[in-house]
């Protein structure tokens, strides 16, 4: 399905009949990351899916995809299908969005779910590397691609899952460049949400990887303490809904 916003096409689907999830996909993912997902959860719940702005087969909106253009993009989806109250669960920069959505619209968020993903704005050294990204997407889009998703996994798990590294790899090919560029802007710019998540007042969860090269374990794992928020830990990379898939289903049922 099809919504315009900011007359641009952004692409979504929906599941199932009840409360209702709206799942976040991160960086260089789409919707389909959450397919493997949906027979289980649409069971009891409505489940609402998208493709972000530059991602997938959604248009690009601009140079830069902020974190709250994004959440402002999820809102008027929201509004389109008519649905008042969501449990967010956003993976990585999916998360990062789920808490610009919090932060604007509060009252519209009954859970808020995070994997592998933080609250934490970029450190220096970070957005120095979102700016070098920035360049070899200029130069050799491609290769930046593969690197930055072959990078996401655990080491142990390139070797186990070289199919579904492969087909994610393809389908960010497709993805326009300017798109992930605006992406890779919004994220160097976001600012840290820490108050945002500790200050949510309704049931929170994050789900952390061991190996996770990109979110420090023992860094967010304090983070989750000072927010009062829910920890489950499992090994592998930044790729847990790939890595993990059955402890993530499990999570998300037990969220949900």
């Amino acid at each position: 399905m099809i919504f315009k916003f900011q007359n641009k096409s952004i692409y979504y689907e929906t599941y199932g009949e009840g409360p209702v999830m709206f799942l976040v996909h991160g960086f260089l993912e789409s919707s389909e990351m959450w397919k493997p997902f949906l027979e289980a959860l649409s069971k009891e719940n409505t489940v609402v899916i998208l493709d972000l702005p530059g991602h997938g087969s959604s248009d690009v909106l601009g140079e830069t995809h902020s974190m709250e253009l994004m959440a402002e993009t999820i809102h008027a989806l929201l509004e389109h299908l008519t649905i008042k109250t969501v449990t967010m669960v956003g993976h990585s920069m999916g998360g990062y969005i789920s808490l610009a959505f919090v932060e604007k619209y509060s009252e519209k968020v009954t859970k808020l779910v995070l994997i592998n993903s933080t609250p934490l704005a970029d450190s220096e050294e970070g957005k120095r590397n979102r700016d070098r990204a920035l360049k070899i997407m200029d130069q050799t889009p491609k290769a930046y691609i593969s690197m930055a998703i072959g990078n996401l996994f655990a080491e142990e798990s390139r070797d186990k899952f070289p199919e579904e590294i492969e087909n994610q790899k393809a389908q960010a090919y497709t993805f326009p460049v300017e798109g992930i560029k605006a992406a890779i802007r919004g994220m160097r710019d976001r600012k840290d949400r820490t108050e945002v998540m500790k200050n949510f007042p309704r049931a929170k969860f994050v789900l952390l990887a061991e190996d996770d090269p990109i979110m420090p374990i023992s860094e967010n794992t304090q983070l989750a303490k000072e927010t009062n928020t829910i920890v489950k830990i499992v090994s592998g990379g930044h790729m847990s809904s790939i890595e993990k898939r059955a402890e993530v289903r499990e999570f998300l049922h037990f969220v949900g």
